[in-house]
């Protein structure tokens, strides 16, 4: 018989129905002793005066944290069950197991109460529907809540004070891992690391991170990146795995903490929004703690690159990187009446145009100005600015080039060399494997053909780029090379010709222009 007189033949007559939670898959692995004290209620549930088949046990949440119910299938069906007034009894270890929030764990309390459902812990026995009943729950739900936000405010707290001399173990990227000791290391592969320096060199070539997308393509590299058990794989670039790489400050030696906010704007929303804040708003920054691939100075270098890159012209008023547009000073351009940047307009001709104004306020439009005899007049000032100065950029140009192909077939070398190891690798295994066990040597079999198929493939390519490869020294004519040898004087007459393309011209103006400032007469 039952030993509570808040217990009534309508509450056996429906289902005493436990509810079992733990907060995380660590504690389900690990707190044995507590899942198992949870599981016992069964017990308890039958000396109460429910029979076994009447008793039903809810561990749907097993793992998931209390803060929210959205998320937490088995709460949401000891609602549902309770509103069709099929539970008599809801029994847990204690309130915490069923909420940690005031705002899941006061409908809860209504709910019961409307319905006619107990509420029972390792204390005793509460009726919602009562005023002490509801005084008791009421005050353990605040304390449940309370103690959440304490134990995470210690945790937080030991977390920050770590992180502020910065040995907490992070996430790190790949190119960089911790040995047994927590200390953080270059990993120990070359290639790895040839290649990672790769993408930064050819970016402060190149300024764009799909042209480095663009070059790792053309001579078949593939980057370094890790799978989610964390080894390293080799993958085909993109243009996210490169700013991945370009933004991480761990590449410049640098211990980062507080980069992102994350959010959860609704309760209903599935999964928070992370949000990248600026450097200035990093919570810690503490430089020189990892093996730097480059230096803070080229770090910062790069971050203000990309960042110009944007064509964001009216909010953040970058620049952009120069396109194939027939407007040489797009990016550039300033009005003289407002000081808002001005942008391109190709309608009806080419002209600059500020309309921030219009946009914010619904005002005129400041200046239409035609595009043509602005940049012809900015161009003549750019010669003339140019013509004094004697320049070797031949021989500049001619030394990165030579430098750039110098490290792209190393790492094409390299590539080569590590497809040569698993081909062998792949050799070994099915020449060690017993030919009687027939489906195991039939799979290394394949392996070993899919290794020589792609070793076969690579090396053709090197054979066919070793053939057809041009000397960079002889990549020019002699003409054009005695040009670039007196650029200052030879660009007015290279200017209008098809030697330089749109785009070059724009970024040749980008090297002496900052901004344009125009104004109608």
């Amino acid at each position: 018989m039952h030993n509570s007189e808040l217990i009534t033949p309508q509450h056996l007559a429906r289902k005493a129905v436990i509810y079992i939670r733990q907060s995380t898959p660590h504690q389900v692995v690990s707190h044995q002793e507590s899942l198992r004290l949870q599981y016992a209620l069964g017990e308890r549930a039958h000396q109460l005066g429910w029979p076994n088949e009447a008793i039903e046990i809810i561990d749907d949440d097993l793992g998931l944290t209390a803060a929210t119910a959205h998320q937490r299938p088995g709460f949401n069906t000891l609602v549902a069950q309770v509103t069709l007034e099929q539970v008599g009894l809801i029994l847990s270890y204690d309130v915490t197991r069923l909420a940690r929030n005031c705002s899941d764990w006061y409908p809860l309390l209504d709910l019961c109460g409307y319905k006619g459902c107990l509420i029972a812990d390792g204390d005793g026995i509460y009726d919602p529907a009562t005023v002490n009943g509801r005084l008791l729950l009421g005050l353990k739900g605040t304390l449940s809540e309370w103690e959440r936000h304490t134990m995470k405010a210690r945790l937080t707290a030991g977390l920050i004070h770590k992180a502020e001399r910065g040995e907490l173990a992070l996430q790190l990227p790949t190119g960089l891992v911790r040995n047994g000791q927590g200390k953080v290391l270059k990993i120990p592969n070359q290639e790895a690391q040839a290649r990672l320096s790769l993408v930064f060199e050819t970016f402060l070539q190149c300024r764009s991170a799909s042209k480095v997308v663009e070059v790792f393509n053309t001579h078949n590299l593939l980057l370094p990146r890790r799978d989610r058990f964390g080894d390293l794989v080799w993958k085909a670039p993109r243009v996210a795995a490169v700013l991945a790489i370009l933004k991480h400050p761990a590449y410049a030696g640098a211990f980062t903490y507080g980069r992102s906010r994350t959010r959860r704007r609704e309760a209903t929303q599935a999964r928070p929004s992370i949000t990248r804040l600026p450097q200035e708003q990093w919570r810690i920054c503490i430089p020189d703690v990892y093996p730097p691939y480059i230096s803070w100075e080229t770090y910062l270098q790069i971050q203000t690159m990309l960042k110009d890159n944007h064509a964001e012209y009216d909010r953040n008023k970058t620049r952009g990187i120069p396109r194939p547009g027939k407007a040489l000073l797009h990016g550039l351009v300033y009005c003289g009446e407002c000081g808002h940047k001005m942008v391109v307009q190709y309608k009806g001709g080419t002209r600059y145009i500020c309309n921030y104004l219009r946009q914010q306020y619904r005002t005129p439009v400041c200046q239409y100005i035609a595009a043509d005899p602005v940049d012809t007049r900015v161009v003549d000032a750019f010669f003339q600015a140019l013509s004094p100065v004697e320049l070797d950029v031949y021989e500049q140009a001619l030394t990165k080039r030579q430098q750039q192909a110098e490290r792209i077939a190393h790492a094409q070398a390299q590539h080569l060399e590590r497809l040569r190891y698993e081909a062998a690798y792949c050799e070994r295994q099915f020449r060690h494997v017993d030919p009687a066990h027939r489906h195991v040597a039939a799979e290394l079999e394949h392996d070993w053909e899919v290794a020589l198929e792609a070793l076969k493939q690579a090396e053709a390519a090197q054979q066919q780029r070793a053939q057809s490869g041009t000397p960079p020294e002889q990549a020019l004519s002699p003409a054009l090379q005695a040009a670039f040898r007196a650029i200052g004087h030879k660009l007015p007459e290279l200017w209008p010709t098809d030697v330089l393309s749109q785009a070059q011209r724009k970024a040749l103006l980008r090297c002496l222009i900052d901004k344009v400032v125009i104004q109608r007469a």
